[in-house]
């Protein structure tokens, strides 16, 4: 049974995209299903001047899509109010003080304050700030921050901000969404490693050869390249997603299944990933821009985009983590835009026998043998496969790859809470299992800037891959130098 969370959340920027698709409906289906009661509240702030009720019309019209019992949303809508704020003067912060102890009282919520940052970052300690100097804080419940990426640009940027959020919040009291943490199959890495001693045994250098992380965009920039141009694969996508999802399959074993102690492998993990030289990220880096094809334009020809930008739309890479486990075998990730199709998988290749005793050279079969490859399937479908070798049916001893397979289901699928409940679910509940510490975000930039320096000095030969495709040429040749490939190849 759902125990009722306790919480004043302020949202900053409770007008934007992000707030309407995916917070209020969050937060609706936490009520609906009882993880949110009587006890809670939410003030939203933005520079628009609007009312009460003209904010719960809003938070109404967000959520109109989800099957609700009868007046299930209007009751939910009640516990939503407004207040106009410039964040950027501390005069108004005032305002918002009165207006949060008022709602703590009516809703009983006991003093536990959850601030919501939902804007562009560079207001972010401005805003930290300001919560503690204008007496935002209580001392009866906890006090938490939630903020959206990007964290920073770079390490310097990063670090900046984190000590503006310092000087109000303690590490353990910030969250940093990074949305890939609330997705049903990345949790389930801890669960599939950890849990199956047939998976653990086997997950080290000894039989693995490499691991591949694809997370691969249908779309273009959309509506928003105005932020992509200034951004990149690089930042948008490597920085933060596939850093995280990384370091849960390379981290160790934690004492416990607990937020402090999982945090911990994952910060050691982070640590011992090589950190390129410019020569050595200049081999192991590969960046791409999609060029035009039939009706789709260039990316160069995208509204609101340089017409000589030379920001990476692709990117892929070998990554090394010189520690026991992993030392020797690859970490190959890609990520880009306007590639084949949208999914997330992460492919796990294994290493193949010593010795083919099925391969016939006489009949110019040398090799009989296909290595094992355990896929997890991220999204749009969820589960994961392992791709055995087996004796093909008829006369004869030839064999051929089969799969072992689960997917979940449609209904399973429906049940599975989207990536914002349940981290805003976890945020409420105190758990940071599924958010990043600033020691992950520092070690990820460290490693990123290396390569971000690297390109910002040298002029790319842009556009370099067609739409449709997975990416330029040269993501292929990174693999094939090692004398391997992408498991999901096009060409294969």
């Amino acid at each position: 049974m759902a125990t009722e969370n306790k919480a004043l959340i302020t949202l900053f920027g409770a007008t934007g995209d992000l707030a309407k698709r995916k917070l209020y409906t969050s937060l609706f289906k936490l009520y609906q299903k009882g993880y949110l009661a009587d006890h809670f509240a939410l003030l939203g702030t933005s520079r628009h001047e609007m009312s009460d009720e003209e904010f719960q019309e809003m938070v109404l019209d967000s959520i109109k899509d989800i099957p609700a019992k009868d007046g299930e949303a209007e009751e939910f809508s009640k516990h939503f109010f407004y207040c106009a704020h410039d964040v950027t003067k501390p005069e108004h912060y005032a305002k918002l003080r009165d207006r949060l102890a008022e709602l703590d009282k009516q809703f009983g919520t006991e003093g536990n304050r959850l601030f919501y940052m939902s804007m562009a970052p560079q207001f972010f300690g401005t805003i930290a700030i300001n919560i503690k100097k204008q007496g935002l804080l209580t001392d009866d419940g906890y006090n938490r921050l939630v903020i959206e990426k990007p964290f920073g640009r770079d390490f310097d940027s990063a670090k900046k901000l984190n000590d503006e959020l310092s000087q109000t919040f303690e590490e353990n009291q910030i969250f940093r969404i990074d949305h890939y943490l609330g997705k049903e199959m990345v949790q389930n890495i801890q669960a599939l490693r950890f849990g199956n001693p047939v998976i653990e045994a086997l997950w080290n250098n000894r039989y693995i050869d490499n691991i591949q992380v694809t997370l691969s965009e249908k779309l273009g920039v959309e509506e928003r390249a105005g932020y992509y141009d200034h951004s990149g694969a690089l930042r948008d996508m490597l920085q933060n997603h596939i850093m995280q999802v990384v370091a849960q399959l390379a981290m160790e074993e934690p004492v416990a299944f607990t937020d402090d102690d999982v945090r911990v492998e994952k910060i050691k993990a982070l640590r011992s990933l090589r950190v390129y030289t410019p020569s050595q990220a200049a081999a192991n880096f590969v960046r791409g821009q999609y060029g035009a094809e039939g009706s789709q334009p260039a990316y160069r020809n995208e509204d609101g985009v340089d017409p000589e930008s030379g920001t990476e739309t692709f990117v892929a890479a070998k990554l090394m983590f010189d520690n026991y486990r992993w030392s020797g075998v690859p970490f190959y990730v890609r990520t880009g835009k306007k590639l084949a199709d949208k999914f997330t998988r992460i492919d796990v290749v294994f290493k193949k026998p010593l010795i083919d005793i099925f391969a016939n050279p006489n009949s110019g079969n040398e090799q009989a043998l296909h290595s094992n490859v355990l896929t997890i399937f991220v999204e749009p479908k969820s589960g994961f496969a392992l791709q055995l070798n087996a004796k093909h049916v008829g006369q004869g001893y030839t064999t051929e790859p089969v799969d072992l397979k689960f997917l979940q289901s449609d209904s399973a699928k429906k049940e599975s809470p989207e990536p914002y409940e349940r981290l805003f679910h976890d945020a409420l509940e105190g758990n940071h299992t599924n958010f990043a510490s600033w020691a992950e975000i520092a070690y990820a930039w460290k490693f990123v800037d290396v390569i971000r320096n690297l390109w910002d000095i040298e002029k790319p030969q842009f556009p370099n891959y067609t739409p449709g495709s997975m990416g330029p040429a040269a993501a292929s040749e990174l693999l094939a130098r090692d004398g391997r490939k992408w498991v999901y190849d096009l060409n294969k």
